[in-house]
Order: C-alpha cells, then structure tokens, then sequence
C-alpha cells in the first residue's frame, strides 16, 4: 500500500491545529484510518516531520542465484517434470525444500515453462 501524501498529511495537521478536534473525526473527514492519524500526530510531535517513513522491506529471497542455476538445469534436464517433481528433485541435489509456489516463481523469473498438470491414468 503507498504512503499518503505529504499535501494530505499536512491538511490533517493544518485541522488538527486549528480547531479542537477529535482524532476519530479526523478520520472520519480525510476518510483514513483512526490508527493512522493516531501514528502521523505521534511522529509530527516527536518529530516535527509528516513525511512518509521509509519502507521497512521485506522477506529477503529464499533462493540465489545459484539455486536458479540449478533449477534451470533441472528444467533443461526433465523439461516434462511438474512443480512438485522439480522441488523433490531440487531438494535432493541441495538438501533445500522448497514449496511448489516458490519453484513455479523461479521457473517463471527464469522464463522457462514446465508441464502443467500430472498426467491422469
């Protein structure tokens, strides 16, 4: 989700400031979250600042750059392998389990394609 902008922070603090008002009906007048007017007045008077704070990042990868080497071994090796046969397969040449869900982003990173289904007998 992106930051609200610094014009509409700015208006809610330019509100606040003026008239005695509440900070639900703060909300309620900018359409935002109550927790987020709570927050923005918290930092403005810390602060002084209603800027965005910066993103705090993610989950880091589960898989190198190595591990999508050898997934596009495997691929080349047994193009006609579902998903779920590539991650056993990759699990047994680097001893990493990795999810069906994990291993189709991989494969589609590296723009290969793969069997879609199991073959029904």
């Amino acid at each position: 989700m992106k930051a609200y902008s610094t014009d509409l922070r700015q208006k809610i603090i330019d509100v606040y400031e003026d008239k005695p008002i509440s900070q639900r009906q703060l909300a309620k007048r900018f359409s935002v979250a109550t927790s987020f007017i709570i927050k923005l007045l918290k930092q403005y008077r810390e602060t002084g600042s209603i800027e965005p704070k910066p993103h705090g990042g993610g989950k880091p990868a589960q898989l190198t750059l190595e591990h999508h080497q050898m997934i596009a071994e495997l691929v080349e090796a047994t193009n006609d392998a579902t998903l779920a046969q590539l991650s056993e397969q990759f699990e047994a040449k680097v001893g990493m389990r990795v999810s069906r869900s994990t291993m189709g982003r991989a494969v589609q990173r590296l723009k290969l394609t793969v069997k879609k289904t199991l073959s029904s007998d």
